[in-house]
């Protein structure tokens, strides 16, 4: 194997899913290689396999670091999170819609300053990349200057990121309020310059029903029949004030995913966020087009939203994803986000197993965003977005691996257990962007694979 610039290796434990172990056997789904490299060229996964093979091969001059005895994944997705709520998290003691009025859309006023969007902006793919996150799916504010902001600082890092600015013409403060002409020119506009740029993707972005009128509703549609292949993202169906106000307002809808449908935002790609209170014909008609149910279960325990029904929705063929839905969400670590996850269904009598719920923040999560061909996977041909995992990371996770025996129980231990402190490093295409031994030191320029550590702590380069 000749060694070539943009060449890296990565060693450890390496895990990744090939489908999802709620249908397949485990044998079918995991892909688990004990002491396995995933080599990676040009940003892109160039081979995947066991360790001692590929390093016989490698050529000298390509840099190899060697994350054993940790875990090697692909990088966590998290398909719902709010950039402005970054400074209203843990507010106290309201439910959706007084949460909304009296915290976020104060916040949000904030977001017309292009220095504020972009302080939030680095700091929310900071706090993301400590995490193990490289994609999520981004609700900016109703300012075109928010999600310009974002959009500029996720393309000089080169991450994969979905974000719009968010459609809202009425129930907030007029500060926030766009028009629906508006609201589409500016997300028409979004999508000139950054849709497609890099890694970047504009998502059409209506708040939801309640602070969108009809008339916004249906330039949301129209953005949507234009641009076929965009991602659309959304709320329904959180909260049980939100839907009698959409049932109020809207009295020709048959239910609330209904207003969604008339104007053509159920489809492929489309995100729809909480989906807690869902009919039966709800669930079949976001199935039946391909939409996908976004399970947020710190933020709805934290708001007393409900309890999501990950297996009704399984039963509908509804595609779930789960999010940590920052700020009414309370983490930002997707190992957090599951094991509340787990909390949650377990109070419905349901239960997620280890191996569904790290397929769920990765390969899941991708397809859910209808990104499985880009990200979510060590595969070769696909990004090498990666976190490194240390099941071992803190002094309780030390004494529970003790007693482990399988890497199905590591995992679960992992994932209760587990936060942002368990990330020893993060990847995107290939460059380190998150190192726990050097945190706050600025990564690699993007031409530059990462170099090599010095051997330290079970994580020497060869």
């Amino acid at each position: 194997m000749t060694a070539r610039p943009g060449t890296i290796a990565i060693r450890g434990r390496l895990l990744s899913f090939d489908a999802d172990p709620a249908i397949e056997a485990e044998a079918r789904a995991v892909r688990f290689i004990e002491d396995g490299i995933v080599v990676v060229r040009d940003g892109l996964v160039a081979e995947v396999g066991e360790g001692p093979a590929i390093a016989r091969r490698l050529d000298p001059g390509t840099p190899l670091v060697d994350h054993r005895p940790h875990l090697v994944l692909p990088g966590f997705v998290d398909p719902h999170l709010h950039l402005p709520q970054t400074q209203v998290i843990a507010s106290y003691g309201t439910e959706l819609m007084e949460w909304l009025q009296k915290y976020t859309f104060p916040e949000e006023l904030r977001y017309g300053d292009s220095g504020v969007a972009g302080d939030a902006a680095r700091f929310l793919l900071d706090t993301l990349a400590a995490n193990g996150t490289t994609t999520a799916a981004v609700y900016c504010t109703s300012h075109p200057i928010s999600a310009e902001a974002f959009f500029h600082e996720a393309g000089r890092r080169n991450l994969r990121m979905v974000a719009g600015k968010v459609m809202m013409d009425r129930n907030a403060p007029a500060g926030l309020l766009d028009t629906p002409q508006r609201g589409y020119d500016e997300t028409k506009e979004l999508i000139a310059t950054w849709h497609g740029r890099g890694r970047l993707e504009v998502a059409i972005t209506p708040r939801f029903a309640p602070t969108s009128t009809e008339a916004q509703l249906e330039a949301a549609g129209a953005l949507a029949a234009e641009y076929p292949e965009l991602p659309v993202q959304t709320h329904l169906s959180e909260n049980a004030a939100e839907i009698a106000y959409v049932a109020e307002a809207l009295p020709w809808s048959t239910d609330y995913t209904d207003v969604y449908e008339r104007y053509g935002l159920v489809r492929p790609r489309a995100l729809f966020g909480h989906c807690i209170h869902l009919t039966g014909r709800e669930r079949a008609a976001l199935a039946e087009k391909g939409a996908s149910a976004i399970f947020c279960p710190t933020s709805n325990l934290f708001l007393g939203s409900g309890l999501y029904d990950l297996s009704a929705s399984r039963a509908a063929g509804l595609m779930t994803g789960i999010a940590t839905d920052i700020g009414g969400g309370t983490s930002y670590s997707m190992l957090t986000t599951a094991a509340e996850g787990y909390k949650v269904l377990a109070l419905k009598g349901q239960k997620l197993p280890a191996f569904e719920a790290f397929h769920m923040l990765t390969a899941g999560n991708a397809a859910a965003m209808g990104l499985q061909d880009r990200v979510g996977r060590l595969a070769p041909g696909l990004e090498a977005d990666i976190v490194v995992l240390d099941s071992r990371a803190t002094e309780a996770m030390r004494r529970r691996m003790e007693r482990v025996e399988t890497l199905a129980e590591e995992l679960f231990a992992l994932m209760i257990l587990g936060d942002e402190r368990a990330t020893v490093a993060t990847y995107a295409m290939g460059r380190r962007i998150f190192d726990r031994h050097h945190a706050g030191r600025l990564a690699p320029k993007l031409d530059q694979p990462p170099q090599p550590k010095t051997p330290q702590g079970g994580e020497s380069a060869q």
